[in-house]
């Protein structure tokens, strides 16, 4: 165990020297041009408190002091999984839906913002995995299309007045239809090519969208959106439907419930089809997918248009709760969090989308308290993830290796 200590405990240091270096900046510059020191040693303290205590378990770990204890929790796990595995997948999905379905009934207002936000990001989360997951292609500007969405929604309602229910197929069909024309030229690249590129058409569409002032208004955004209506029957002078706009946010987060059951099932079914096969054989080869007759180009603009589709179901939905759109909505960060929860949460795996979304929304509203330092912590608990979990709080079962990672 001392062997090991001596082994790491130079890098160790010089890791607290630098965060120290990097966090006086940070916290000790103020406003007003004083400097202190005293919030940054409090900040550096805990944060070498609880390193120096994953050290230690670290350290016992590779020096087998923690083998009895192990081989506890394996046994307990299997335990816990036979348990789970004993009650038919149906029961489990119709208890999640029943407890999804009454939870604004014990929730307050914030709650039910917070889970609202997390179904539209499982319905992105869920669109990017096509793309990313599925099909084997990184997507940075994969955002434009949930811009494409919600755009679409906002003109057709104040200019036209369309309503919500008319307007969501459209604004599917013309995100897919973006994804189509900017896939086209694109799709025919693979690895860090194709990323850069997708990376440039996201920002072009967002640059577009803030520039056009007489169609987008544009960084000023578009005001005065409609929510979605519904027809309810009125009794008061005789029998005739009265629409009623849908503003409470229990109900919208009932409109985003069934958007997200929509996209996993459509999703799933995608999953286990023969285009979904296709899919993932792309990813795993593309080079012996095509030679076995598998049309990858064809296949991979599918994909990229299937996860345009739930991108611009998402940002129609995101419009009319919001009933307000800028550009600002649809930045390369949104790329960046969308895809932070597909790997995250485990490429390729539904469950995983759905707890990677659901972590990194609600994670950063339970540590708000903290300020300043819960984006710390969420970065580190990412960096963290990365190095225990590479692939994911819940991999997918069916999951290989990508040829350009074999090649580099």
């Amino acid at each position: 165990m001392i062997h090991e200590f001596k082994k790491i405990w130079k890098n160790y240091t010089i890791g607290l020297l630098w965060l120290l270096g990097l966090l006086w900046p940070l916290l000790g510059i103020h406003p007003d041009g004083t400097l202190s020191f005293s919030t940054t040693l409090t900040a550096w303290l805990y944060i070498a408190a609880a390193s120096v205590a994953c050290l230690l378990v670290y350290i016992l770990k590779k020096g087998n002091a923690l083998r009895p204890i192990g081989g506890v929790f394996p046994e307990a796990f299997k335990q816990a999984s036979r348990l789970l595995a004993a009650v038919p997948v149906p029961v489990w999905l119709a208890a999640l839906l029943g407890l999804a379905f009454l939870y604004p009934f014990f929730t307050g207002r914030y709650a039910q913002d917070v889970a609202t936000n997390v179904m539209i990001y499982i319905c992105l989360g869920l669109g990017l995995n096509v793309v990313v997951g599925l099909a084997g292609m990184l997507d940075l500007g994969y955002i434009a299309f949930y811009g494409v969405g919600a755009y679409t929604y906002a003109l057709l309602n104040l200019h036209y007045g369309m309503s919500f229910w008319v307007c969501l197929p459209i604004a599917a069909a013309l995100a897919c239809i973006a994804g189509c024309i900017i896939g086209y030229p694109t799709l025919r690249m693979r690895g860090d090519y194709l990323a850069i590129v997708t990376l440039g058409f996201g920002e072009i569409v967002r640059i577009i969208l803030n520039n056009w002032m007489t169609l987008t208004n544009g960084p000023n955004g578009l005001m005065g959106i409609h929510p979605p209506e519904i027809y309810l029957p009125d009794f008061e002078s005789g029998f005739s439907f009265v629409l009623f706009p849908i503003k409470k946010l229990h109900y919208l987060y009932y409109i985003a419930l069934i958007l997200a059951v929509l996209t996993i099932v459509a999703v799933r079914r995608l999953n286990h089809s023969r285009i979904g096969r296709a899919w993932e054989s792309i990813r795993e080869d593309e080079t012996a997918a095509e030679l076995m007759g598998v049309n990858t180009f064809r296949l991979k603009l599918l994909a990229y248009a299937m996860g345009a589709l739930f991108a611009g179901l998402a940002g129609a939905f995101f419009c009319a709760r919001m009933r307000f759109v800028s550009p600002e909505s649809f930045t390369f960060i949104e790329s960046a969090m969308v895809l932070s929860m597909v790997v995250l949460g485990g490429m390729g795996s539904i469950p995983g989308i759905i707890l990677g979304a659901a972590a990194l929304i609600v994670l950063p509203e339970v540590f708000r308290e903290f300020e300043t330092y819960r984006m710390l912590a969420f970065g580190l608990a990412m960096v963290v993830m990365m190095l225990f979990r590479p692939s994911g709080l819940i991999p997918a079962k069916r999951m290989g290796t990508r040829s350009e990672e074999r090649e580099g």
